[in-house]
């Protein structure tokens, strides 16, 4: 497997995979991406399920956790051997069929945008238009990185997340164009999470 489900975690999101299909409109207004911001670093603790889809349709699932600052979990569903955690300081990416492990900067990832406190989108995102008023989609992407690729994050306007929005999910796109498509349901905000929910088995130990 080789860190075959890990790769959309290294580029940012493509655009409108979560939300109705863009027409021409007015650009949003910067309102709209300070929201955005308020309602990220507003997140001190969240737990959703997630569905993961790949370039070739193949559908998994798990649990998502995050913890601020700097702490998130991807745990899959059971019978795929891979995990995703970020432990305060960068991304771990485990996959424990071929028990190998692979270590990411958190900057060097997306995911800085959901779990770095300080992350400014104002110097790397932008809102895109689109047809359905009732959401809300923002594109980041590191231009001096290409290699990143891009991610779309779409929103809810409503609900009971921070800043009056909900996270719906996220469309990634890598420097090859492979699209992988995270749907969000369920958040629950504010939650006590462990500390100990970060941790994980290293597989290299395991090895020996």
């Amino acid at each position: 497997m080789k860190f075959a489900l890990a790769g959309w975690l290294l580029a940012p999101l493509s655009a409108t995979a979560l939300a109705a299909p863009a027409i021409a409109a007015a650009p949003a207004p910067d309102a709209d991406l300070a929201k955005v911001q308020a309602h990220l670093r507003g997140i001190e603790s969240m737990v959703a399920e997630f569905s993961q889809t790949d370039r070739n349709g193949k559908v998994v699932t798990g649990t998502l956790t995050i913890k601020k600052p700097g702490r998130i979990r991807f745990q899959y569903e059971k019978g795929v051997p891979i995990l995703i955690v970020g432990d305060g300081k960068a991304l771990w990416f485990i996959d424990y069929s071929v028990r190998q492990k692979q270590r990411w900067p958190i900057g060097n990832s997306p995911l800085g945008v959901l779990i770095n406190p300080d992350s400014d989108l104002t110097r790397f995102a932008h809102v895109v238009p689109g047809a359905d008023p009732r959401l809300l989609s923002v594109e980041a992407r590191d231009l001096r990185h290409p290699e990143y690729g891009r991610i779309t994050l779409t929103f809810s306007r409503g609900g009971n997340g921070p800043a009056g929005l909900t996270l719906l999910g996220w469309v990634a796109l890598d420097a090859q164009n492979n699209r992988t498509i995270v749907r969000l349901s369920n958040p629950r905000f504010g939650v006590p999470i462990a500390g100990n929910a970060f941790d994980w088995v290293d597989p290299t130990r395991r090895a020996r």
